[in-house]
């Protein structure tokens, strides 16, 4: 089967097209830029961007079913630039899809999209939990808006699904434990509350299985079809043993300073002042979503996935550890 994969670059995207091609598929990937990782395995390359409606129709010419699993990520950025990558880049897709006659579509979205403040989200399928309100980030407000719009979608000539993997790790990753492990270094990471605030994460190799369960079950009328699913490795952990165990793993030295809600709100409040009235570089170090994200707990119930597309965890977090200990070694 020809497969797209939007995003293809990227952490994830690397990994469901080394999956797709293990699976004996043929893999295009559609990117901003040239990746030679892709090029070694064999996947086809179209660069182009999301918000060009020529570029990704020419894209999803030809394939038999499209991943789409890219977007803007991160925390800071301003909302058109994520409105474009995430809501138009999705209609775009969507609209690809019927002109090209495509059936299937798997979709990469985020637990983000149910995120409302301070408010725990404990055990919880992704049919219990609303969507979020008065989102402090247009990462999590497009990705809602682009989500929504992938599963209205659904019917009986396209069918779709998406997946809200938590926190993907291991070895490959570029942002999360990097970033952790460069301010535990310099000696700028604190916790955010007391640390013991519960938290699911998802493996690498994980987050790219159930993808393929899902793909696998989808079809028009499936159990999984037009539905949305959390996915993680269905082990939480107090955040700050979850820190301190991916900061071990790659050598850097543990986290044990903490600062109050009340004060990592308020700095990100300045901070998301001060950028770009100084227009500074880069993402500040805080924001008052990523401070409400870090000390609420967020973890799920993976029984609607296992039910619905057989999704059951390959890697712990202990062998996930392991390896990530490995591959910063070499």
């Amino acid at each position: 089967m020809k497969i797209l994969v939007t995003g293809g670059g990227g952490f994830l995207g690397q990994a469901l097209c080394r999956g797709l091609v293990e699976r004996g598929h043929q893999v295009l990937a559609f990117n901003r830029s040239h990746y030679p990782e892709l090029q070694a395995m064999g996947v086809g390359q179209i660069r182009g961007d999301l918000a060009d409606a020529q570029a990704v129709l020419h894209a999803v010419a030809g394939v038999d079913a499209v991943f789409h699993n890219g977007a803007k990520a991160g925390a800071w950025g301003s909302y058109d630039s994520y409105h474009q990558a995430n809501v138009v880049g999705t209609d775009n897709v969507l609209a690809a899809c019927r002109v090209h006659g495509i059936n299937r579509l798997v979709y990469t979205s985020t637990p983000s999209v149910t995120h409302r403040a301070t408010h725990p989200v404990e055990g919880l399928g992704a049919d219990e939990v609303p969507y979020g309100e008065d989102f402090q980030a247009p990462y999590a407000a497009t990705k809602a808006i682009a989500e929504q719009r992938v599963l209205a979608a659904n019917d009986a000539s396209l069918a779709t699904v998406a997946l809200r993997p938590r926190l993907i790790w291991g070895p490959g990753d570029q942002q999360l434990v990097p970033r952790l492990a460069e301010r535990a270094r310099q000696g700028r990471l604190r916790l955010v509350g007391d640390g013991n605030n519960k938290v699911d994460t998802t493996y690498i190799d994980n987050a790219a299985l159930a993808h393929f369960l899902a793909f696998d079950a989808l079809a028009p009328g499936a159990a999984c079809a037009g539905k949305a699913y959390f996915i993680s490795n269905g082990e939480p952990l107090p955040m700050r043993e979850l820190v301190n165990k991916l900061l071990a793993a790659v050598g850097a030295p543990s986290v044990d300073k903490a600062i109050s809600f009340k004060t990592a709100y308020r700095i990100g409040a300045v901070c998301e002042r001060l950028w770009p009235l100084l227009r500074l570089r880069g993402e500040p170090p805080l924001t008052r979503f990523l401070a409400e994200q870090l000390c609420t707990p967020h973890w799920y119930s993976m029984e609607p996935a296992r039910r619905d597309f057989g999704y059951v965890p390959q890697v712990s977090i202990e062998e996930g550890l392991r390896r990530l200990k490995a591959s910063s070694a070499a």
